[in-house]
């Protein structure tokens, strides 16, 4: 595939493997973005829209982004800031996946406890930015210098290895369940950052003819990813208690209330997180609510 095959066309970055590869081939299905990625190629046409998917590294996509011709990507957001990017890309969407935090962590059986104990020592990592960006202030406030100052040393992947294989006393890396962490004999004892998957385009267009583009893609996903964190909620309410009954249901701009034909009830239906259905049944249950439904959501607009 060559430049002039892509002339046109809205580029779009996807990570090319690792923790948010495959949420975003769901999400890409759930917004009909429709394409055949042949084997051992990074680019592919989509085929029912004038885009270009661009597999790429998830560190690099911000920088791309940022600086290059790409006009959108999905990445995560700890590696926007490592990147140094957050002033070249908008965060468009939170995709509700990937979600992590950036810990500091430690031998549980070592004497270091503390990130203040760390001051000084060695600690290894594959987020050298960030972490050097925190331990500097954590320095500053010890008063080190010169070659008393933590040592941040990289390395590309292992890095819960590094303490049991004498490279660190400390290391910063990502938590998701916090099995490799255990596993390795560490515990966190800070966190630098929480961090999730995150729809981002250039704060500088690239091609302003595709921003209709932009903006379609932007609410298809948007459409994906409300309708797996939300349920419709419908249920009959007596006219009195409706207040209460609305309280528990607010839905995400605002419920739809219709009267019914027995005098003195209405049908609600509101927008619910799907983390909290069960609670949410319940009190309405406690309110008075009668004939409570739960319908899932296939795609939505929102």
């Amino acid at each position: 595939m060559n430049a002039e095959s892509l002339d046109g066309r809205l580029l779009f970055a996807i990570p090319k493997k690792g923790r948010l590869h495959e949420k975003c081939l769901e999400l890409l299905a759930g917004a009909d973005i429709q394409f055949r990625r042949h084997h051992r190629l990074d680019v592919c046409l989509v085929k029912n829209h004038s885009i270009a998917l661009v597999f790429l590294p998830a560190a690099d996509i911000p920088s791309f982004v940022g600086k290059g011709n790409v006009d959108l990507g999905i990445t995560g957001h700890d590696v926007i800031l490592e990147a140094k990017m957050e002033d070249h890309v908008t965060e468009v969407l939170q995709l509700g996946f990937g979600k992590c935090a950036l810990q500091v962590q430690v031998p549980e059986s070592a004497p270091i406890q503390s990130v203040d104990g760390l001051a000084g020592k060695r600690v290894v990592t594959s987020f050298e930015v960030l972490a050097g960006e925190y331990f500097r202030e954590i320095d500053d406030r010890a008063q080190l210098s010169g070659d008393s100052r933590t040592k941040i040393e990289y390395v590309s992947g292992s890095v819960e290895a590094a303490c049991a294989l004498g490279l660190a006393d400390g290391i910063v890396d990502l938590v998701e369940s916090g099995d490799t962490m255990r596993a390795a004999g560490l515990h966190a004892i800070a966190t630098i950052l929480q961090s999730e998957a995150v729809l981002i385009k250039s704060n500088t267009p690239k091609h302003p003819a595709l921003s209709p583009l932009v903006q379609l893609i932007t609410s298809r996903i948007a459409g994906v990813i409300a309708a797996n964190k939300y349920v419709i909620c419908e249920y009959n309410i007596p006219r009195e208690k409706l207040h209460d009954a609305t309280a528990i249901t607010p839905g995400r701009r605002a419920p739809t209330v219709s009267p019914l034909e027995e005098e003195g009830w209405l049908a609600v239906s509101s927008m619910v997180e799907k983390a909290k259905t069960a609670l949410v049944m319940d009190q309405l249950v406690a309110v008075g609510a009668e004939d409570i439904l739960i319908f899932n959501l296939d795609n939505c607009r929102v």
